[in-house]
């Protein structure tokens, strides 16, 4: 039994491994010459890549459930103190467990996407199958070999050090990292049927329309991963904040910048028949972020609290980022001309256009995230000398791009195409803008003298009152039937409009909460008070407290207005057995308009000394960031329209609501 469960996973990667490289075989033959293969032969090797996946996260997960430390992997990630819950994650918090996720989600989707290929003369959908193949030869590769999860120890511990202990101490383990994989790895469908669509010199809007679910569904999930990252960051780091431009923090935005762009030029591509070159390489290099972001991941190139350990899968990584992005851009360089659009937008003062200024704003936006990311490991791995670039760079160069972002948020879904007179303009806007005027003046009047903070809120009331605006006048009637009925129907614009108010809500709080908030480090002995966003903050005791799986040692804040206890917090450290230092856990007092965060700088059984943060409108950040999510996903419920949407009228934007 203690070897049967390893050597179950190991044969489920290697059927993972063979069934991937013939199916990438069989997919490319069969795209060359449709009657050589059936597509029964492609269906049941994609069903036995899934299959050997799930057998090798089964293996995994039972090898952890039933504590079978002769499992190199469960010796390393494991501890028999651990809860379920962190039991059951610790498949996902160490190298080759991730690896094994990462190939399991993939042949997820190559199922999915083997669905829609009903006949080998489907030659798109079998080019897509066998790239596909392609990277699950890598990924099974990997597992197989550099990353391997299953080997087997000689003299097996009899209890191991568990996870990383920031990876063991929220609930969000459980949700963070497989959200990202969903994400990460559903870009993979729409690069695949792109290269596909390449090899076959064929253009044309239907590997977009064919990818359009899968690419929402990456996007959606990569936007959730990303929002509950920042908000694991929050709650678990200490350290008062929720993104700090961390080398693995950006590897995940990048792809989610590039990606978001993409969602918009296929609009474009589909309803106009423009951009096509452009979305060919944005598809490309939204996969090739994902692969460097993986390789950033588990390479330990760069000082991170994400960071796995170090390990040999760091070179083949970046030989496959090489490739992927080598491959597909010279591919792109040799049929790009024969799929190029030959349209091009009649005016900048149009929908198309102010698409297109989203999408540079976005691509100028990701490359400077990639230099301010990438410069350090250039510079040390040429000259050996370290150098850091940190928050200053990102936010200089960030923060302007971003208003422009705004702007063309605000402005874009509410511009006809082809062409927007002045006119037209004005008549749609003018009643958002005088909205966001008068929010503005009054955040000036109330004395608000951040120019950051007046501009944001401007940006994002004119947003919010364009879309107000728009269902008045698509539902004249104002019943929530009519609403309701609008926005069922129009399901692909009412959920951009739903994420888009869901990054304005992001931008208001990111800007108030870092220009308005209120930081405190103070120092208390036993039953001492301090004064602290108008509470007096009094620290009354510490204890400890054995788990099963550490050691907790928590200080009793007691926070009091008018003289009445209104909250206790208690924020600890936690001593994992094994691990040399303790990890601190704040507390978090959330109301509708502001936080209070405590997080231990010092802990002594009379003294304490305490970081407070202060930070007005925070929960919003969650609520902005679920909206977005949520925006995606209505997007993705909607159907795809079938007719050829490039002979739209000239007229049909341009009601007369002017």
């Amino acid at each position: 039994m203690t070897t049967a469960i390893p050597a179950a996973g190991w044969t489920g990667a290697l059927l993972g491994l063979a069934a991937s490289l013939v199916l990438a075989v069989l997919g490319f033959r069969a795209q060359r010459r449709p009657d050589a293969v059936h597509h029964r032969q492609l269906h049941r090797l994609v069903w036995l890549v899934l299959g050997g996946a799930a057998l090798s996260m089964l293996a995994l997960e039972v090898a952890l459930l039933t504590d079978n430390f002769a499992l190199a992997y469960v010796a390393e990630n494991h501890t028999r103190s651990s809860s379920l819950l962190f039991t059951i994650t610790t498949a996902w918090s160490g190298l080759g467990g991730s690896l094994v996720l990462w190939a399991l989600v993939l042949a997820g989707y190559t199922a999915v996407v083997a669905r829609q290929v009903r006949s080998t003369e489907d030659r798109l959908g079998t080019g897509a199958l066998a790239i596909m193949g392609i990277v699950g030869v890598f990924f099974f590769g990997l597992i197989t070999t550099v990353a391997n999860p299953f080997e087997i120890l000689a003299n097996p511990p009899a209890d191991g050090p568990g996870p990383n202990p920031l990876l063991r101490d929220h609930l969000l383990v459980a949700f963070h990292p497989p959200m990202l994989y969903l994400g990460y790895v559903g870009f993979t469908v729409p690069f695949a049927f792109a290269m596909s669509a390449l090899l076959l010199r064929r253009g044309g809007v239907e590997w977009l329309r064919r990818t359009r679910r899968a690419n929402l569904v990456a996007w959606s999930f990569l936007s959730g991963g990303l929002v509950l990252g920042a908000w694991w960051s929050y709650e678990v780091l200490g350290w008062g904040g929720y993104w700090a431009w961390d080398p693995v923090e950006n590897a995940a935005l990048l792809p989610w910048l590039v990606a978001t762009a993409f969602v918009h030029s296929s609009v474009v591509q589909v309803k106009r028949g423009m951009l096509q070159a452009w979305n060919f390489v944005l598809v490309i290099a939204t996969f090739a972020l994902t692969i460097f972001g993986t390789f950033l991941t588990r390479s330990a190139v760069t000082q991170s609290v994400h960071n796995f350990t170090q390990s040999g899968i760091g070179p083949p990584l970046l030989g496959f980022f090489v490739l992927v992005l080598g491959g597909g851009f010279t591919l792109f360089a040799l049929r790009g001309e024969r799929v190029a659009s030959l349209s091009r937008p009649e005016s900048l003062a149009s929908r198309e256009g102010a698409f297109l200024v989203n999408n540079l704003l976005l691509s100028l936006f990701a490359f400077v995230v990639l230099l301010g990311t990438t410069y350090p490991m250039l510079v040390e791995a040429v000259t050996g000398a370290q150098v850091s670039v940190g928050r200053p760079y990102f936010d200089r160069m960030a923060v302007p791009i971003a208003f422009g972002l705004l702007l063309a948020m605000g402005v874009g879904p509410f511009t006809p195409y082809r062409h927007a007179t002045a006119g037209v303009l004005w008549a749609r806007l003018r009643y958002p803008l005088l909205a966001a005027s008068a929010a503005a003046a009054a955040l000036v009047l109330a004395g608000v003298r951040s120019a950051g903070v007046v501009t944001v809120v401007f940006l994002a009331v004119a947003m919010a009152g364009a879309t107000v605006r728009q269902l008045a006048v698509g539902a004249p009637g104002r019943r929530p039937r009519d609403l309701l009925r609008l926005v069922t129907g129009q399901r692909a614009y009412w959920g951009g409009q739903l994420a888009h108010l869901g990054v304005a809500l992001v931008a208001v709080v990111i800007a108030v909460s870092g220009a308005m908030a209120d930081r405190a480090t103070v120092t208390l002995d036993r039953g001492e008070t301090t004064r602290f966003a108008g509470y007096s903050v009094t620290f009354e005791r510490s204890e400890q407290h054995r788990l099963p799986d550490r050691l907790v040692t928590d200080a009793h804040i007691v926070y009091r207005s008018g003289g009445k206890v209104v909250r206790v917090d208690e924020p600890r450290l936690n001593s994992f057995p094994g691990r040399p230092r303790a990890v601190g856990t704040p507390s978090v007092w959330t109301t509708p308009t502001r936080d209070i965060y405590v997080a231990l700088a010092d802990l002594q059984p009379e003294r304490v000394t305490l970081n407070l943060y202060r930070y007005p409108l925070m929960v919003w950040m969650w609520v902005g960031g679920l909206l977005v999510v949520a925006g995606g996903f209505w997007a993705l419920s909607g159907r795809i329209r079938r007719r050829d949407e490039s002979t739209v009228p000239a007229t049909e934007e341009v009601r007369s609501d002017a």
